[in-house]
């Protein structure tokens, strides 16, 4: 009988320290649901605290935008931006794919008519895309337009397995998002200018060499380091911190206004793109040049080439 009764205090008082624990102890932080439900939504947004992911969703295309995903992008970067309860963002790709630049398809549709072609500036004419830090979690490939978006975010982490580059070159579609501007001032000149002639792939190591990324992660690990970091971030006062963000912008593009260099560089393309992008965008729609094949870009004469080494030789 008095083993009963102590068993009965014994639990009484666990209950009592479980209550207590419960109504004292802070609650632990968790991701929200995604804000849209549509699962045909191009971009998913989820809040963790402080912190809102921008997930592009266009799996079946390799997470390619086209003007309406860059619209809601835009839409959503324009809310992140006037909310006040939240003070970082991270851009990733949905299904292992950062973004794989434009679409293709949207623009061998233009038919060459400048006004039907995919026009992206609510986004990419921005000389930031927020007022508030931005971190691009890069898994798999982040080339064309989607290396673009990357070089518009303040941080970059990649995956192992990632793949940086103007692969757009294959197909004739100039660079048109800022590339030629931000680029060389993160790498210099001479880098940027290999990268951009040559049409090239940057590993991740690549990457983290040359200052484009500041960590390459295990594959899969990369939204994971980057909501880390951006716990990381937001601890510190946001008055300085988006102090410091504009005196190093500034210090970085503030010899020339970046408007006046984006300006050029959209002018500068535009002819490039109606000659040879919208032919090349139609090529990659029939099947050219799928999986990363680069061969066969230009016809070449491949005797001519040898009689030229003779005659230099």
């Amino acid at each position: 009988m008095l083993s009963t009764s102590r068993l009965a205090l014994s639990l009484r008082r666990l209950l009592q320290n479980q209550f207590y624990r419960g109504l004292t102890s802070e609650a632990q932080p968790h991701i929200e649901s995604p804000v849209q439900s549509d699962k045909e939504k191009s971009i998913v947004i989820t809040k963790s605290g402080p912190i809102t992911l921008f997930g592009i969703n266009r799996t079946s295309k390799k997470n390619c935008l086209d003007s309406i995903a860059v619209e809601e992008l835009s839409d959503a970067l324009n809310t992140f931006d006037e909310n006040d309860e939240t003070g970082i963002g991270i851009i990733h790709g949905i299904g292992g794919t950062f973004c794989s630049g434009f679409d293709l398809d949207e623009i061998a549709k233009s038919n060459g008519n400048f006004d039907n072609l995919p026009h992206f500036s609510s986004l990419f004419s921005k000389s930031v895309l927020t007022k508030k830090p931005l971190i691009a979690s890069i898994s798999g490939y982040a080339v064309g337009m989607g290396f673009e978006l990357a070089l518009m975010c303040d941080i970059r982490i990649v995956e192992e397995s990632s793949r940086l580059g103007f692969l757009n070159k294959r197909f004739g579609i100039p660079i048109m998002c800022g590339g030629t501007v931000r680029l060389p001032a993160m790498v210099g000149y001479s880098r940027a200018m290999d990268l951009i002639l040559s049409g090239r792939e940057l590993t991740s190591e690549d990457a983290v060499n040359w200052g484009i990324a500041t960590r390459a992660v295990a594959c899969g690990a990369a939204l994971g380091q980057c909501i880390t970091l951006a716990h990381s971030i937001v601890k510190y006062p946001r008055a300085a911190s988006d102090a410091d963000r504009a005196s190093l912008n500034y210090a970085v593009f503030g010899s020339k206004p970046i408007e006046d260099l984006l300006e050029f560089e959209k002018t500068n393309a535009t002819d490039g793109l109606l000659d040879e992008g919208i032919k090349g965008a139609q090529r990659f729609v029939d099947g050219f040049g799928r999986h990363g094949k680069a061969s066969n870009m230009n016809t070449t004469n491949v005797r001519k080439f040898k009689q030229l080494e003779d005659d230099v030789l």
